[in-house]
């Protein structure tokens, strides 16, 4: 079950442009399972129409009048407060920011906040000096203190204002990853401190400039693991292939290494490791590569027939035959059916420390489509059972089930692989 579904979100509106994009995040939601309301500050009024997130959440939308309105027979920010299993605040504006850092409940909005023992999801967006002003940034640093608070730092872009650089808020889509992230985790940045390298999507192996060898791999999977690894605290390093059906604002908080071959990404992945403490290889590297190239399209006619092909390396082994004691490696094995005996052979072969079993080869499931599921085995014997869920869900479910073990990982035993 996807985690949003019949979850209770309140979504609290600062006096912020970028406040015209909350229709889309709350309708996102909605359609997702949520339960959403919607609180605006007395500025959020002036950019965002009340009626259009009434509309769109099916509640009523709160306002700075509604606070002491005879009906209410609660005070209203207490009945919201106490209402919200999630609380996210985005836009979040320099002068909420200022209000929440320094207690002050003088809004609807902000005394809901301050009220609420819900986890919160904090969305700033403003201008670039702003943002990089030292009180804005005092106060930001005091807010990701708070304990339950989920931070998205704004995104770079293009501003209301005309000039590039950061400031924006996330994009909807983002904003529904970081929503999960925050139910999920309770707000708590479960992987804060951890530096993770990720692969992704597939790679092509050309064999002249229009044709090459390769795989139905989207990428959604690995970039899925790579965006909710940051979203939850990580420092994410993503080597990826050509991606396909993923969503462009997904990369936006990455430190993304595009390539193309196997061979470059093994050469990426490489260089990156020794600074990592774990490793996710979710990529669907060809398993073949032509032996004859061209610089120039080959004729038809002239094709070599049959195709001499030769083995791309193991790019998982191959890198865990260099890995250190202490860090650590999720492989990811696509076989037809749950065949727990192939992938745990996969898995000491490749010295993985745990693998997703991905079935394959069933309607609507495996590459190129947004659901998946499947088994989380451990190198011990345990597995974690992962239902048919949206990628972005899944790769949540997976860093649930390894959170735990991952800040104190030491392998017990030897880790196989080539050498």
């Amino acid at each position: 079950m996807d985690p949003l579904v019949g979850r209770r979100i309140l979504v609290a509106v600062c006096g912020s442009i970028a406040a015209v994009k909350l229709p889309q995040l709350v309708s996102s939601l909605v359609q997702q399972g949520a339960q959403v309301r919607c609180v605006l500050s007395p500025r959020a009024e002036q950019f965002v129409s009340p009626l259009a997130l009434a509309s769109l959440s099916r509640q009523p939308c709160s306002l700075e009048s509604h606070q002491w309105d005879p009906c209410q027979p609660r005070p209203l920010h207490i009945a919201l407060a106490e209402w919200a299993e999630l609380v996210v605040v985005a836009p979040l504006s320099a002068t909420t920011l200022a209000r929440l850092a320094h207690g002050l409940a003088d809004t609807l909005l902000s005394s809901t906040i301050l009220a609420t023992q819900a986890p919160l999801l904090a969305a700033p967006a403003m201008n670039t000096a702003m943002w990089h002003g030292p009180v804005v940034q005092a106060n930001w640093q005091t807010l990701c203190n708070w304990p339950r608070l989920l931070p998205m730092a704004p995104s770079r872009g293009l501003l209301a204002c005309d000039s590039r650089g950061v400031g924006r808020l996330p994009d909807p889509e983002l904003l529904v990853q970081g929503t999960r992230a925050a139910l999920a985790t309770g707000g708590v940045a479960d992987l804060k401190g951890l530096r993770i390298l990720c692969s992704a999507g597939p790679t092509w192996e050309f064999l002249d400039p229009v044709r090459c060898l390769t795989n139905p791999s989207s990428g959604r999977m690995g970039v899925a693991m790579a965006l909710t690894a940051s979203l939850r605290g990580a420092a994410v390093q993503l080597v990826h292939g050509p991606l396909s059906n993923v969503p462009a604002s997904w990369l936006d908080p990455l430190d993304t290494c595009p390539v193309v071959s196997a061979a470059e990404m093994g050469a990426a992945l490489a260089q990156h490791l020794p600074q990592v403490h774990g490793l996710v290889m979710a990529a669907a590297v060809a398993d073949h590569s032509p032996v004859l190239t061209n610089a120039v399209k080959w004729p038809k006619d002239a094709l070599p027939n049959p195709l001499p092909l030769r083995s791309t390396p193991d790019l998982a082994a191959d890198l865990a035959a260099r890995m250190r004691g202490e860090q650590w490696m999720l492989g990811f094995a696509a076989e037809h059916g749950l065949d727990r005996d192939r992938a745990r052979e996969k898995l000491r072969r490749k010295g993985c420390d745990w693998i997703v079993l991905n079935p394959v080869g069933l309607a609507g499931r495996g590459f190129g489509n947004q659901p998946n599921g499947g088994v989380l085995l451990w190198a011990d014997g345990r597995e974690h059972g992962l239902a048919s869920q949206d990628k972005a869900a899944m790769a949540g479910a997976i860093w649930s089930a390894l959170a735990g073990t991952l800040h104190q990982f030491q392998r017990s035993g030897p880790r196989l692989g080539r050498t």
